[in-house]
């Protein structure tokens, strides 16, 4: 009965789109009032009942009902209580329910909170949400039901894939969501005001929060992501640039970009033609991730390998949102006017040149990540595009940009005098290039552009903390006048030093993991003894435990330094005997100068088994935490940033002028 609740639930919400998609944009198009507001209405019920459906199918998998395939295919009676409700969103159907749902809620929220927005944009950027809903409401209920039943039911279901059994990643795909589904608010928001043909100051405000919003989601859910991948997946690597990775890094790249294109659109009235591209180019890029995964093309363990069929219900939804959006503006863009003029060496070019450098670079993941794609559909040959090509090309792309980021914030406005900043940061330039060459001696050699990007990084992070305390004048004024200076400083402005910092600091990871990593590969007994990093590690032998669903051989291995017991590694090598599946678990000794990790691989053979050998790996990440020291900052750079009252959902209201006779004179 509850199944089919949720399945006339998703029919009804269905249906409210449907209106939503028409009724509004004719209202606005013939200034009907009551047909543009009825789409808070539309939109509200949308949310509403696509809630009701997801709340039917949780209850369905947390009460192990196994009249629904979605649950038989992705849970289990023994499955743990947390990793039964992740598994609504575990699979294709309820994965792409959760996207609805959000999308839903990005909807009703704009609704809702965005009343000092033009009736005729808001009608407008709801109708253009509401396409969106209809595509994906369809996609649904005619080829991805998430409710469809199964008779005779099953005594027990497949499980969960045991690699997504995870607390991590019960978090990553609703992070990844909200970011990729909040671009569609921004999306709508842009196709609205082409269609309304006015772009300016007050549109780029309204769309400011919402692009801020989905980026700093989308920002918490890579970093996410990578954390549970060096942890779980057991290789000790953080980032492997799979086409799955590259699909919600893409987003990310160009949202970075939107996010400063706004701020000039609001301050200068200048590049609107531009912010409205990188919206409809941001979103496009959140849909061809959702294509990539669903469409069958790859085999990963971030994919839905699903028949081709949906994928080209997909494309068609793709091709429809891009293809159109990107004809409307081709047509209306040349007529948006113009905005402010500005120098080479302003702050409008610095932020132009941080755009573009983003946009570059996105294209050059989207090349590599596509390339072997399109070549294997035309010819069937497999080719493999890896972290070498994007690690010589995307790179070289960034180092730039940072040596941007610092400057930017200095440049004024319209005209600005780069021989004065830069006189301001030759200290920071000094400094940083001091200690490039420190590092380079205490660590005898090593790659060139790894010294090159520690110089540049800690230039950002010195430029970062000297504009910040430029702004409360720091050293200037007495202390309690600083103070007083740093709360009365908008939130906006912590925000972006936050977010600056965050990036040099994860910088610092990037390189120190990838540059001076060590590894060690043997095959271990009992009393095998092995030295990296400094470290001796004492392999002492394996043991078999049982856990909830799942047995696993558990390693041993006892870590000293110097003669001196440091800690006890213990690496797992897990079965699950419902999914026929094993994975790896590591074991990591985390601190901030670097982790000691370990994980236990199969025995090279079944010889090598009864003899107690094992394949063991260890590695030595330096500096690799501070990866996830700096996503957090960037996280809380962007909150600050949303928690700003000047960014608050639309233009503040003004309150009405009381009568001049019921004024109180001045005394």
């Amino acid at each position: 009965m509850i199944p089919e609740l949720g399945q006339f639930a998703l029919t009804l919400a269905f249906g409210f789109a449907l209106v939503q998609s028409v009724l509004p944009m004719l209202g606005a198009s013939r200034g009907n009032l009551l047909w543009m507001r009825s789409a808070r209405a539309t939109s509200l019920a949308q949310m509403a009942f696509t809630l009701v459906a997801f709340a039917a199918l949780m209850r369905s998998f947390v009460v192990s009902d196994f009249t629904v395939l979605n649950v038989v295919e992705n849970s289990h009676s023994l499955k743990p209580l947390l990793f039964k409700i992740a598994g609504t969103w575990g699979s294709h159907e309820g994965s792409l329910l959760l996207w609805v749902l959000i999308l839903t809620v990005f909807g009703a929220a704009v609704s809702f909170f965005g009343t000092n927005i033009s009736e005729g944009l808001r009608a407008r950027t709801l109708s253009v949400q509401a396409w969106i809903s209809v595509g994906f409401f369809s996609f649904m209920l005619f080829t991805s039901n998430p409710f469809e039943r199964v008779f005779p039911p099953p005594p027990d279901g497949h499980d969960l894939n045991p690699l997504l059994q995870d607390v991590g990643l019960a978090m990553h795909p609703p992070l990844l969501y909200i970011g990729y589904v909040g671009f569609s608010i921004v999306f709508s928001f842009a196709v609205a005001a082409l269609i309304e043909g006015r772009v300016d100051a007050a549109w780029a405000r309204w769309v400011r929060p919402w692009t801020l919003a989905a980026w700093i989601s989308l920002t918490g859910g890579i970093a996410l992501g990578s954390w549970w991948a060096y942890y779980e997946l057991g290789w000790g690597g953080w980032w492997f640039w799979d086409p799955v990775e590259n699909v919600s890094f893409m987003p990310w790249l160009l949202g970075t970009a939107l996010l400063h294109s706004a701020i000039v659109t609001e301050k200068r009235d200048a590049f609107k033609s531009w912010t409205i591209l990188l919206a409809i180019l941001t979103f496009s890029m959140s849909l061809l991730g959702t294509f990539i995964v669903r469409s069958g093309l790859l085999t990963s363990v971030h994919a839905f390998a699903v028949d081709p069929e949906r994928g080209l219900y997909i494309l068609w939804l793709l091709g429809l949102s891009i293809g159109g959006s990107l004809l409307l503006f081709a047509w209306r863009a040349p007529a948006l006017e113009s905005g402010g003029l500005f120098r080479p060496i302003s702050r409008e070019a610095g932020l132009l040149v941080n755009n573009l450098l983003l946009a570059s670079a996105t294209g050059t993941v989207l090349f590599g990540t596509l390339y072997p794609l399109f070549v294997e559909a035309l010819s069937g040959v497999r080719l493999s595009v890896g972290p070498p090509f994007f690690n010589s090309t995307f790179i070289p792309m960034m180092l730039p940009l940072v040596f941007a980021m610092a400057i930017g914030p200095f440049l004024s406005w319209k005209r600005a005098d780069l021989a004065g900043v830069l006189q301001r940061l030759k200290f920071a330039a000094v400094l940083s290039g001091l200690t490039a060459l420190v590092v380079w001696y205490l660590t005898e050699g090593g790659p060139v552009l790894a010294y090159l990007s520690l110089a540049l990084t800690l230039w950002l992070f010195l430029a970062s903390v000297m504009e910040w305390t430029g702004r409360i004048r720091f050293g200037e004024v007495p202390i309690k006048e600083a103070l007083r200076r740093v709360k009365n400083l908008p939130r906006a402005a912590h925000g972006m030093t936050m977010a600056h910092l965050g990036l040099s600091v994860a910088i610092v990871g990037f390189v120190g993991s990838t540059a001076w990593k060590s590894e060690e590969i043997a095959f271990v007994t009992s009393g095998t003894e092995i030295s990296i990093a400094g470290f001796d590690v004492v392999f002492e032998g394996v043991e078999r435990i049982t856990g909830p669903n799942y047995v696993a051989n558990r390693g041993t291995l006892i870590v000293e330094r110097n003669g001196d017991y440091v800690t006890t590694l213990y690496p797992e090598r897990r079965q699950y005997p419902v999914a026929q599946y094993s994975t790896t678990e590591s074991s990591i000794r985390s601190t901030l100068a670097g982790d000691l990790y370990a994980s236990l691989a199969e025995p090279a053979s079944t010889e090598a088994e009864e003899q107690g050998a094992w394949t063991l790996r260890i590695l030595y990440e330096p500096l690799v935490n501070f990866i996830w020291i700096g996503s957090a900052m960037l996280v809380l750079g962007g909150g600050l940033s949303l928690s700003d009252r000047r960014l608050r959902i639309g233009a503040p209201r003004r309150s009405a002028r009381r009568p001049a006779a019921a004024e109180t004179p001045a005394e």
